[in-house]
This record gives structure tokens, C-alpha cells and sequence, in this order.
């Protein structure tokens, strides 16, 4: 039996469920707003144990690139030289395979 894959479909047991045209125009008419602030409420209330970061430090000790390193011009990491795939193209052993 053939399928008429562009007709609607229409579960068995479903009565046939059309939306008004006001009910549209409201759910239309709802800013991205109305559905943030729907979400913050569900979340207010609920805290994670040790979740409390603010006596923490931000701080980064970054150390500056080193004589023996590169910077990889595929995947931009900073590696070792002794993983460049051949001397002198900038790229690590993963990027060149």
C-alpha cells in the first residue's frame, strides 16, 4: 500500500486538535523576555552545594612562549618542538596527520 508522505498525519486515538487563532496570537505575541524571566523562576530557589566561589582568586601566572616551543598553525596550541611534524612547518604531529 502506497504512503502519502505530504498528507497530515494523524495519530490513532487523537481527535483532531486545531489551535484558535487567538491562541496563536498570544504565543506569537510573546517576547523572548516573558520566556527568560519563565526560566529564572524555575531555577530561583534551588542552590548547589559549594557553589559559594566568591572567596576565590581569578588570578593567572602565564608564562611567556618558550625558546623550545611553537606555535602550531593548525590547532594554534603551543607545543614542544619535539612534536612538530617536520622541522621548520609549524605544525604539530595531530594537525600534520
Amino acid at each position: 500500500m502506497a504512503t502519502d508522505y505530504d498528507a497530515p498525519r494523524v495519530r490513532e486515538g487523537e481527535e483532531d486538535k486545531s489551535d484558535s487563532l487567538v491562541e496563536l496570537d498570544a504565543a506569537r505575541s510573546r517576547t523572548p523576555i516573558d520566556l527568560l524571566e519563565e526560566d529564572s523562576e524555575a531555577t530561583d530557589g534551588h542552590t548547589l552545594p559549594g557553589a559559594d566561589l566568591s572567596d576565590l582568586s581569578l588570578e593567572v601566572h602565564v608564562v611567556p612562549r618558550q625558546a623550545d616551543e611553537f606555535s602550531c598553525m593548525g590547532c594554534f596550541l603551543l607545543v614542544h618542538r619535539s612534536q612538530e611534524s617536520k622541522p621548520g612547518t609549524n605544525l604539530c604531529r595531530d594537525c600534520a596527520a
